[in-house]
């Protein structure tokens, strides 16, 4: 695949830095064509991964780095969030629906992620942290495969 474009950020596990990822993705996925729908649904994704790393990877301890890299490559949009947290012990419950370890929260950020965007991959161990990666194929390129 040749890389056209590539972003990287690195933030704290902020709570606030969530709404900072997904405008800034947002603004790095506008100088496509992407409609106004596949954009929010970008940003949806993002925040849901952001938010897993800083609640679930840290714990809410505001002195992890996120790490956030966008690129652009001819076909798709990738995107890669990853923190150096505690892990994720079982993957596949992770990905189940309702499997948040935070009881105020709903356990779908998995499923948001996988909804909204057309692939999704998780790496994790405990104690080394997690890495998620997605990717949104390009406006064009997803009529071309139907």
């Amino acid at each position: 695949m040749q890389l056209r474009n590539r972003m990287k950020l690195e933030l704290l596990s902020l709570p606030e830095n969530v709404r900072l990822a997904r405008v800034a993705v947002a603004a790095f996925a506008s100088e496509i064509d992407y409609n106004v729908n596949d954009l929010e649904e970008i940003k949806v994704a993002v925040s849901e991964a952001v938010s897993n790393a800083i609640i679930h990877g840290y714990q809410q301890k505001p002195d992890g780095v996120v790490k956030l890299t966008a690129s652009l490559f001819a076909d798709a949009l990738e995107i890669i969030i990853e923190d150096q947290g505690k892990g994720i012990k079982e993957l596949e419950k992770a990905l189940e629906t309702n499997s948040s370890s935070d009881p105020e929260r709903m356990g779908l950020g998995f499923v948001f992620m996988r909804s909204f965007m057309d692939e999704v991959e998780l790496t994790s161990a405990p104690g080394e942290g997690t890495t998620v990666k997605m990717s949104k194929k390009l406006p064009g390129e997803a009529q071309a495969e139907t």
